[in-house]
């Protein structure tokens, strides 16, 4: 993430970290870095910032990235931890100006009152679970779904070995459309993996089925050149890439708790092979900034699906090669989000549903048009999303169907690059509309829409009053007003 010029860095806890996971010492470390003990000893108590050169040194040293040194991680944790310590059961409200601290200082603390705060949840679910007439508990300590989001969410939606061996395939295949694409993979498939490839029953609702044990590969006859496609490069990266696929899942075997919990990570991982191999990274990236991101030209030049381009469009993080850094959704009318990836520090709310004036929910009134919106959060930073629906289903009055809307954002300093900015007022105040992280967290006094009081106020209950803004709070032993958030 680029930084305003000027910005200082202040990196103390990432730093110490650094130097502590590779076994060294301050002395040792200042000697590497060419500083001396007392500068590094200022640096990890945080009264010296990091200058460039030192900087650049640290990344030489310990093979990091200059972004490994964002502040989005941080910005990420800190938001994660006030909604967790917005919580009723967390007693009396903590100042934002606190949490920041010790998601700076201690980002170990941090994460573990994160975790300890999921746990009480997700226990207090299953006791509801038990209360409930004929219910049960759930088995696990943790939903996969959400353990396989949180992994992509860790490596900013950019898998570098992927993207790699994707590129490597994609110029091996020598082909430029998704239709030749897809002939040239059941090619590779038979010829490698003795795999043969079969339409599937076209009552079936599956778009893709391996029975290894006879090496066929049915796919559904429904399925567009792009689908197909993706489904065979899925099936490719599950047969050819299963070392690579299980050594990233190794990796990350303390956050992905549950066998499928790692099943699913792999079948994501496969699944952003395919992706990156009709939409290779170079070519793709170029294509986007070349066509200012116009999410339906990259439609037709890739010959995939608005979703999918969405989707690929989330993961431009490759060092040097920087697409546009985007946060990417998919949401149900019911405010159920089923995809979230982010290459930012936008926060996707876990509980309490996401905030109705979003974009993406309006979208559902506006079937098929790309829909934008400049958006405010409660600490100001502003965010541009562009929103449209998609529809998923099979062929046949009675083949089930299902409608979403997805939605791209990024912070607002990247929207001049986007078709979509043209002729909208991004530097006007009045423009954007505020928005929050949900109900349940969002400070917000003002706003006519909220479902709950806000976090942080004490509820006014006045039988002789009625207000056009639910839920009046005092904040700072006052009532706060309409246009006066806090």
């Amino acid at each position: 993430m680029a930084r305003p010029a000027g910005r200082k860095i202040f990196a103390h806890a990432k730093l110490r970290r650094l130097r502590r996971e590779h076994g060294m010492n301050q002395v040792e470390l200042a000697q590497e870095l060419s500083i001396s003990t007392s500068y590094l000893n200022q640096i990890e108590h945080s009264q010296r910032p990091l200058t460039a050169a030192v900087l650049l040194r640290i990344t030489e040293v310990f093979g990091v990235d200059p972004e490994f040194f964002s502040e989005a991680d941080e910005e990420r944790l800190a938001t994660d931890l006030r909604a967790a310590l917005a919580d009723e059961a967390c007693g009396s409200p903590v100042a934002a100006q606190e949490i920041a601290e010790v998601s700076r200082d201690h980002p170990d603390v941090a994460r573990a009152l994160i975790t300890l705060h999921r746990s009480y949840r997700e226990a207090a679910a299953r006791v509801a679970d038990l209360g409930a007439p004929g219910g049960h508990a759930a088995l696990g300590t943790a939903e996969p779904h959400d353990e396989v989001r949180d992994f992509f969410y860790a490596h900013h939606n950019h898998i570098a070995a992927l993207d790699e061996e994707a590129e490597r395939t994609a110029s091996c295949l020598a082909a430029t459309t998704a239709g030749r694409i897809a002939a040239a993979l059941v090619t590779r498939l038979g010829e490698r993996h003795g795999v043969r490839v079969v339409d599937a029953d076209q009552q079936r609702a599956e778009m893709r089925r391996f029975e290894a044990a006879s090496g066929t590969l049915r796919l559904s006859p429904w399925l567009t050149d792009g689908q197909r496609a993706f489904q065979l490069a899925t099936q490719l990266a599950l047969l050819e890439h299963r070392p690579l696929l299980d050594a990233l899942v190794f990796a990350a075997q303390l956050s992905l708790t549950s066998p499928q919990a790692a099943d699913l990570a792999r079948i994501g991982l496969a699944n952003y092979f395919a992706g990156a191999l009709l939409m290779p990274y170079t070519a793709f990236h170029a294509a986007a900034e070349e066509l200012r991101y116009d999410i339906e030209l990259l439609q037709a030049r890739f010959g995939v699906g608005f979703e999918t381009v969405c989707h690929r469009l989330s993961t431009l993080q490759r060092t040097g090669h920087r697409g546009v850094p985007f946060s990417f959704l998919r949401a149900d009318r019911a405010g159920n989000i089923s995809k979230r990836q982010s290459a930012t520090d936008f926060h996707f709310s876990r509980l309490g549903g996401t905030c109705p004036l979003w974009t993406v929910y309006e979208a559902f009134s506006a079937p098929g048009r790309i829909l934008t919106q400049v958006a405010e959060m409660p600490d100001g930073k502003r965010y541009f999303w562009i929103a449209r629906t998609v529809t998923h289903g099979g062929f046949g009055h009675r083949a089930p169907r299902s409608e979403f809307a997805v939605a791209l954002g990024c912070e607002l300093r990247h929207a001049h690059r986007l078709v979509y900015a043209e002729g909208v007022a991004l530097d006007g105040r009045q423009a954007a509309t505020p928005i929050g992280l949900g109900c349940r967290i969002c400070e917000r006094t003002d706003c006519a829409q909220r479902a709950r009081p806000p976090a942080g106020g004490r509820l006014v209950v006045n039988p002789d009053r009625r207000t056009r803004v639910p839920y009046p709070v005092l904040v700072d032993g006052r009532e706060a007003r309409p246009g006066n958030p806090r």
